[in-house]
């Protein structure tokens, strides 16, 4: 019996070495060696290009709302705003979806004042401005919710409406693999090339 308990153990520190620790390690050699921006995040200059970033002045394009409160941003209530679920305000915001039916009243209420919020910038908002993704993390906005935009980082920056729709036409993505999903540009690098652009 004292044979089979060793020749036991033995195997699980084998499998535990090699299946813990060996392939763990392969697995993060060859991720660094093939993908390093990849498994490092993705992560630029200005930000993540994987999670929303906080774009609050009209000089910039804006992402989709997080999923902590409108754009009506108020510390001393803990509510959020901005497009980053990170930290907006020097508030923490918060990932994942707010749960909120098609009959809530905090919804309504938060879709009012963020399409009073784009109102207020000359932006006709679309859909997807004023609600969240399902993570509360999207990067990514349509080519439409970058058009809609246009007047407003015009008239702040002075650049020429014909040389943003351009810009957002150059920065959009078409499908995956040109079928699965629809277009869209992320913000991140919509911005930098708007930074560029200046």
């Amino acid at each position: 019996m004292l044979v089979h308990l060793r020749r036991s153990f033995v195997m699980a520190l084998i499998c535990m070495v090699l299946f813990g620790f060996v392939y763990a390690f392969a697995g993060t050699g060859v991720a660094q060696l093939l993908f390093r921006a990849q498994a490092n995040g993705s992560v630029g200059d200005n930000g993540s290009l994987l999670i929303g970033q906080n774009w609050s002045s009209p000089k910039w394009f804006h992402g989709r709302p997080d999923d902590a409160g409108p754009y009506a941003a108020n510390p001393a209530k803990g509510v959020v705003g901005g497009d980053n679920p990170l930290m907006a305000n020097g508030v923490k915001g918060s990932s994942g979806a707010t749960n909120l039916g098609p009959r809530s009243a905090t919804l309504l209420a938060n879709t009012k004042q963020l399409v009073a919020y784009w109102h207020k910038m000359g932006v006709n908002p679309t859909p997807d401005l004023v609600t969240t993704s399902g993570s509360g993390y999207d990067p990514d906005i349509s080519p439409q919710d970058a058009l809609v935009q246009i007047p407003m980082v015009a008239k702040a920056t002075g650049i020429a409406p014909d040389r943003l729709r351009a810009l957002v036409a150059r920065e959009s993505h078409g499908p995956e693999f040109g079928f699965l999903g629809s277009s869209f540009i992320n913000v991140l690098q919509l911005n930098e090339a708007l930074a560029a652009l200046r």
